[in-house]
């Protein structure tokens, strides 16, 4: 009888609510049930309200669990709040898109001058079994961070999985290819990543490097015209922002591997439920370091709820703190659990465009100019807090090198062994060296990386890499 009850009591709901606005049913939900494995009830469910279940965002695609949240379409609101309970469900909320946000070229003097030196400067060199160009190794921030010191002196140079959840990561890259372990695209659901998915520049084209392109507000790549005009459209303003991010890793940690994992077009759009997915699959697939250069304006229960799960099965968080210029709270970097990073020149001051705050930032670094890998085996010139946050962490794959079972805690504490600047900054400018010396306090028996004695890049030949 008290199930029959029940079951009248949600239909009764349920018939009361169709003759509301439809406008009350439009857009995906995130819903958690009360059940372990939820399948079951959320099935129910929307048998009884109407709606369809699209996938399951704490799974692993392909691998058959328990899951206890889902996407959902065509809940009405109203029937939420009143049927929670008698439905098995736990919470709901909106499945609010999320947008990469990037910085801005300070002007024409600064885009045209030492950058693009550095950028010009394509020199090939191996770089800890890549190829890479010699101005992105000697490029001004590097220097800042003491990226270069710290892998020769205290010969620390990374350890562990940095999962990079953002447009994806072009696996073709010479200077990437080698470092990259299996990813998964939640935009087609596909396994790899590949940010070139996002692009009809064909590889041939590309490959003709005859100029500098400004491709969107904060950007400019070494292609040549045809490949620039392809991207110039609002289709493709944030491609190449995961192999950007990726590029900076790689730099502040050469031996350790990243895994791609896109979330985000090429237009810079993504949405929460993908960004939950990439969390729980590089929490279950081990990855220790979380990169997440995007930011929110306001929070999510079940994002907070997904990294604490990572971080409770020690993974390190790391965020951009965002580009709007302001001390409103962004997320996940306002995250306890979550190191935010604000942007710095280099001439250690903080960005115009980057937001600030100690609710936001944990530390800063670098991010104006800087020199990092692009699709199509190229590089570009970058603005944004998107690219300060890999270099937190790079530092972090740093540390884990040195104990692969670092906390979220520990490493966070070693990282904020900083260059301090202005108290809106928190604990300033991250410096790898301080960060590395207070890591051998913790684990006074650590191993040092293999770096070869002379720690010099060699020259090769691009001709056998192109």
């Amino acid at each position: 009888m008290r199930t029959k009850w029940l079951v009248c009591a949600v239909l009764a709901v349920f018939f009361a609510s169709v003759a509301l606005p439809a406008a009350a049913a439009n857009g995906d939900r995130i819903v958690r049930t009360t059940a372990l494995d939820g399948l079951p009830v959320i099935s129910f469910a929307c048998a009884v309200l109407g709606c369809d279940v699209l996938l399951s965002l704490d799974t692993v695609p392909g691998e058959t669990q328990p899951s206890s949240l889902f996407l959902v379409r065509g809940l009405v609101d109203s029937v939420l709040t009143l049927a929670l309970r008698l439905l098995g469900l736990a919470a709901v909320e909106p499945d609010r898109p999320v947008t990469l946000a990037q910085g801005e070229l300070w002007g024409s003097s600064q885009a045209s001058a030492a950058v693009l030196d550095h950028l010009y400067n394509r020199t090939p060199v191996s770089y800890y079994g890549t190829v890479a160009s010699e101005g992105y190794l000697q490029q001004p921030a590097n220097d800042i961070v003491r990226l270069r010191e710290t892998h020769c002196s205290l010969r620390q140079t990374g350890a562990g999985i940095v999962a990079v959840i953002d447009t994806g990561v072009d696996g073709d890259h010479p200077t990437l290819n080698s470092v990259l372990v299996n990813g998964y695209d939640f935009r087609r659901n596909v396994g790899g990543g590949d940010e070139k998915a996002d692009s009809s520049v064909g590889q041939a084209s590309a490959a003709v490097l005859d100029g500098t392109y400004v491709v969107n507000s904060s950007t400019i790549a070494m292609l040549n015209q045809a490949s620039a005009a392809v991207l110039d459209d609002p289709a493709h303003a944030a491609f190449g922002h995961g192999t950007m991010v990726a590029g900076i890793v790689h730099a502040a940690a050469p031996t350790a591997k990243i895994m791609p994992l896109k979330a985000f077009g090429a237009d810079g759009q993504g949405y929460t439920s993908d960004i939950l997915r990439a969390i729980y699959y590089a929490t279950k697939k081990g990855a220790k370091v979380l990169n997440m250069s995007f930011s929110r304006p306001t929070s999510s229960a079940e994002l907070k709820r997904a990294i604490d799960h990572a971080v409770s099965k020690g993974l390190i968080a790391v965020a951009s703190a965002g580009n709007e210029g302001t001390s409103s709270l962004r997320y996940p970097a306002a995250y306890d659990n979550v190191m935010g990073v604000a942007s710095t020149s280099n001439a250690d001051t903080r960005s115009s465009f980057s937001n600030y705050g100690t609710k936001n930032v944990w530390v800063a670094a670098p991010g104006e100019g800087i020199i990092t890998t692009y699709p199509f085996g190229t590089f570009a010139a970058t603005w944004g807090t998107s690219f300060a946050a890999p270099y937190v962490a790079g530092a972090a794959a740093l540390l884990v090198d040195m104990q692969g079972s670092a906390s979220n805690s520990q490493v966070s504490s070693a990282i904020s062994r900083a260059k301090r600047l202005t108290y809106d900054l928190n604990y300033g400018r991250v410096d790898f060296y301080q960060a590395v010396q207070y890591g051998r306090a913790l684990w006074p028996n650590a191993a040092m990386s293999a770096v070869p004695d002379t720690c010099t890049y060699s020259a090769v030949d691009w001709s056998e890499i192109e």
